[in-house]
């Protein structure tokens, strides 16, 4: 399926289906995207490994491991574009919720996924950076996240912020609570506490608020992700369900938010 935008989050948003309309080749939609400003920042909540599996009559972790080609894609794709930070939510606090052995396949597709992708990754000039409660990480997947951040600290071509085991209350929370301390020990006073204050606090302190929001699979939630920072991002729902989304399906997306009108609570003059 073809993807769809969402203009704003209501039940009486505008939906437009392009399921009909023809598709140029990716070359020619990455010429048409470089003739107007990309997003420097785009957020991407990937959802519908499972229903892809399932459509196959496949395991879940079939869909997860299918997922990880598109992760290869989508970041090719933004280095092409010229976008600064990727931010992917690859597993939120609430999935420890789900069966064991999901889990241990989600931790062990982690390994592998640092483990084939980190030297190309390096080449290209990504630096990766996790966020989440990382505790829960068994020691194996700790470790290789912690290769990851290590090995390309160096590098600035992009930005690739992964959330594992992450939650937008619990981000807020953790930030309140940095903040607490800091008026209790007089370093601040609560006069003082202000926006900035609280996303100095945040995982995502030095990088830019997300431009553009991605959800696939058709879902039309934020599902407890970057709720400070998504604030004022544009959001692009796609029916795609991840694995199978692409190279062609982010520079549409690319295409739709170049096509906004982006006024942040202000009106034309």
């Amino acid at each position: 399926m073809n993807p769809v935008s969402l203009t704003a989050v209501s039940t009486t948003a505008n939906i437009v289906n392009s399921a009909d309309a023809p598709h140029a080749s990716t070359d020619a939609l990455l010429q048409q995207l470089q003739g107007a400003p990309v997003p420097k920042h785009i957020a991407i909540i990937m959802d519908g490994n499972g229903r892809w599996a399932r459509s196959r009559h496949m395991p879940r972790p079939f869909g997860h491991r299918a997922g990880m080609k598109a992760v290869r894609a989508v970041v090719e794709a933004s280095i092409a574009a010229g976008v600064e930070w990727l931010s992917l939510f690859a597993f939120s606090q609430e999935n420890w919720q789900r069966p064991q052995p999901e889990i241990s396949a989600l931790m062990s597709l982690l390994e592998e996924y640092i483990q084939s992708e980190l030297r190309e990754l390096r080449e290209q000039g990504v630096r990766i950076r996790v966020h989440g409660d990382l505790s829960r990480l068994n020691a194996a997947a700790a470790a290789a996240v912690e290769r990851a951040v290590a090995e390309t600290a160096h590098c600035t071509r992009l930005g690739l912020n992964l959330f594992i085991s992450y939650g937008g209350r619990a981000e807020l929370v953790r930030a309140m609570q940095l903040v607490a301390k800091d008026v209790q020990a007089g370093v601040i006073t609560p006069e003082q506490v202000d926006e900035d204050t609280i996303r100095a606090r945040l995982f995502t302190q030095d990088c830019p608020d997300p431009d553009l929001l991605i959800r696939t699979s058709g879902e039309r939630r934020l599902s407890n992700f970057m709720l400070w920072q998504v604030a004022y991002a544009e959001l692009y729902i796609s029916n795609v369900l991840w694995p199978d989304f692409d190279r062609t399906a982010l520079f549409e997306a690319i295409l739709d938010f170049q096509g906004r009108d982006r006024r942040f609570g202000k009106v034309d003059k």
